[in-house]
């Protein structure tokens, strides 16, 4: 089973290199992950010269793996000004039928998202098991970065949007300290139900919109379920964008684990982020 996993991963990685990959790149971002490691490995077998190519890391473990591969690692903040990446690679710990993603199992989300946004192109390299038709289907909880000192009003006002335990996760400590990240941040991991896609809100709006009002003093069911069809957190309904940017105001947190949106240059500048088509195992935006 665990090898079965593993080619499934390396065969992804292996596609999305060999799809993907710029001919002549100045910057490649590296993500963070199992998955990545096989990205590395098929960057490595490529038949063109890497040597001059500067590999952005998300972390320290990424950073390791282009050290160790031969490669040139340049830190996220060496970078100039004006420059974007050419492409980046990263894994997801699930993916959505509308190129949703959830990330930050690794607990490197906050360096995930500065480098996929500065990126013109973002490949998310994910095998069968992590596409699903809404986030939190399979992946149980929402990473959230957060300071340490606002770590108790941030479980709270996460309680308030709908999350019914969300909670610190835990470093490889014998004592059960909270893990802390690259930032010396903690993650808070928040489960909600299952996240509504912008489709979900389309057809929505379109069902409502169509449906007569029989009677102009009785409430429309239609219309009562409005808000919760919209994924405003009604009953804790929420669609993907709409979380991430209640979220995203509380006071304390420094990233959400939720990327969605647009990427690259329009991105880098404007913000947000942009999907760029699917491929076979591996999820491209």
């Amino acid at each position: 089973m665990s090898h079965g996993i593993e080619e499934s991963k390396r065969a992804a990685a292996v596609q999305a290199v060999r799809e993907n990959f710029p001919p002549d790149p100045r910057f490649v971002g590296i993500g963070s992950g199992t998955t990545i490691v096989y990205v590395v490995e098929a960057i490595n077998a490529l038949e063109q010269d890497v040597s001059r190519v500067c590999f952005v890391p998300t972390g320290h473990q990424s950073r390791q793996l282009i050290l160790d591969a031969g490669l040139k690692a340049v830190q996220f903040d060496s970078i100039p000004e004006e420059a974007v990446l050419d492409i980046c690679f990263d894994g997801a710990d699930e993916v959505d039928e509308d190129l949703n993603c959830i990330k930050g199992g690794g607990a490197c989300l906050f360096q995930e998202k500065l480098v996929a946004m500065r990126s013109k192109k973002f490949i998310c390299v994910a095998d069968q098991r992590k596409l699903q038709s809404r986030l939190l289907t399979s992946w149980p909880s929402i990473p959230i970065e957060v300071a340490p000192i606002a770590a108790r009003q941030v479980l709270v006002r996460l309680r308030e949007l709908g999350s019914p335990s969300p909670h610190l996760r835990e470093g490889h400590t014998p004592n059960g300290s909270p893990l802390k990240t690259d930032q010396d941040f903690f993650i808070i991991d928040a489960p909600f139900p299952r996240l509504l896609t912008s489709s979900d809100r389309k057809s929505t709006s379109t069902s409502t919109s169509t449906t007569p009002r029989h009677n102009a003093g009785v409430s429309n069911n239609g219309a009562d379920n409005d808000s919760r069809s919209e994924g405003r957190g009604k009953d804790g309904i929420w669609e993907v964008e709409h979380l991430a940017n209640a979220i995203k105001s509380i006071e304390g947190v420094l990233e959400v684990g939720i990327f969605s949106g647009r990427t690259g240059p329009e991105a880098f500048w404007g913000g947000g982020w942009e999907r760029d088509g699917a491929e076979g195992e591996s999820q491209g935006r």
